[in-house]
């Protein structure tokens, strides 16, 4: 059935695939955004708990969904192995578990040795794992079956490994951004050739994921780092156009992803000093910068857009909303009183965002001001992204994958 599942939607197209499906790290070309299926908004104890399943291992892997599976990945508990995971998204009953040699090594204190999320498109999934030493790129059947897998490298950086994989049109994209060696590359998803990998200049290791712009017919994907915001030809690997990020210190990182909504892109950076800029480009022939803000953004979560308005909410835990054509903040109040890393998730009229210990807060997509319209307490910790495919909110903690919505 899985199977028949699996080739129906491979006629469709990719477009069908994505449309009620979560197929990568935020979504639909990671635009953080929920199908229009109300999400509940309300739960306590079991209660509007659909399931609650408990994951081997660890990780900070985000979940995704697609053809009615939910995947993520994990560390085994003696890090000796890593884990990508298949749940039925209907039960929560683990289907199948593929593994992959691991060591045990460093990582930052908010970071894991599997923080990376996997990616689907009509015909495979896609995962990065780091296996402590190298990174290397792999592709699964939806039965998890390994198709193939690549070797991109060592990796070096003080937080350690955190990227996550793009699909457009039968491609898969990474981010190969590290201390010293920055590169994007692009390989072919059925064969795992490599297609091309454009080399830019090294900073630090940043985390981003891609995004897809189309306009007049013409496809582009653009990739934020701390060398600006980048549009690359997917045939060809050829830079369209580069927005090159100015900071008054040290460049900065880009741990939460972009966002494009019509013409108006925006990417955030930040460090764990404190430093932050939060850009918003409009994007033409060249790209222009609309505004620039550099204190009470985001560093580690992404932002939202709902209609004219930009939200998000920042590491310290300020909930924001800013006229997105302006940068002009309307209001701007405190929504939590613990850190935040998972970026926060639009459903209808709703945000939803959950801090590190698991507070999770529900407010309007308004800009007549903060409006609370639910707080509860997970009970576990949280520094996974939250997915949403029809009217389940998939929630991933220390210790277990929780969906909630009706049974």
């Amino acid at each position: 059935m899985r199977r028949r599942l699996a080739g129906f939607v491979a006629v469709l197209g990719v477009a069908a695939l994505a449309a009620a499906d979560w197929p990568r790290f935020r979504g639909v070309n990671g635009l953080g955004v929920a199908d229009a299926t109300p999400l509940p908004t309300a739960w306590s104890g079991t209660d509007g708990v659909a399931w609650k399943t408990a994951l081997p291992g660890t990780g900070n892997s985000s979940p995704i969904v697609a053809g009615g599976k939910v995947y993520v990945q994990a560390s085994s508990d003696d890090d000796s192995a890593r884990l990508l995971i298949c749940l039925d998204a209907k039960t929560g009953a683990i289907d199948w578990t593929a593994t992959r040699p691991g060591v045990k090594t460093h990582a930052h204190a908010k970071n894991s040795l599997a923080s990376s999320t996997p990616a689907a498109d009509a015909d495979r999934l896609y995962a990065v794992f780091w296996d402590g030493r190298e990174v290397a790129l792999a592709a699964y059947d939806f039965a998890g079956k390994p198709l193939w897998s690549k070797v991109l490298g060592g990796y070096v950086s003080q937080h350690g490994v955190g990227l996550s994989p793009v699909t457009h049109a039968g491609k898969v994209y990474v981010n190969y951004d590290q201390d010293g060696a920055a590169e994007f590359v692009c390989f072919d998803g059925k064969t795992g050739d490599k297609v091309w990998s454009a080399a830019r200049k090294p900073f630090r290791a940043c985390y981003s994921s891609a995004l897809i712009r189309e306009v007049n017919g013409r496809v582009e994907v653009i990739d934020a780092s701390s060398a600006g915001v980048t549009a690359y030809d997917p045939a060809s690997g050829s830079v369209r156009w580069n927005w090159a990020w100015k900071f008054d210190g040290p460049a900065l990182r880009t741990v939460g992803s972009p966002i494009l909504v019509g013409d108006t892109l925006v990417a955030v950076s930040g460090d764990g000093g404190g430093s932050r800029s939060m850009v918003a480009l409009k994007l033409g022939d060249e790209p222009t910068l609309l505004w620039e803000k550099r204190k009470e953004t985001p560093y580690v979560p992404s932002p939202l857009v709902k209609g004219e308005h930009l939200y998000w909410v920042t590491d310290g835990g300020l909930a924001t909303c800013a006229e997105l054509a302006t940068g002009k903040i309307l209001w701007s109040e405190r929504a939590f009183s613990k850190a935040i890393s998972a970026s926060p998730l639009l459903s209808g009229d709703n945000v939803i965002a959950v801090a590190e210990d698991g507070k999770a807060v529900v407010f309007k997509a308004t800009p007549k001001g903060f409006e609370k319209v639910f707080e509860n307490a997970l009970g576990e910790a949280v520094f996974a992204s939250p997915a949403a495919a029809d009217g389940k909110l998939y929630l991933r903690g220390s210790k277990h994958l929780f969906a909630l919505g009706a049974k």
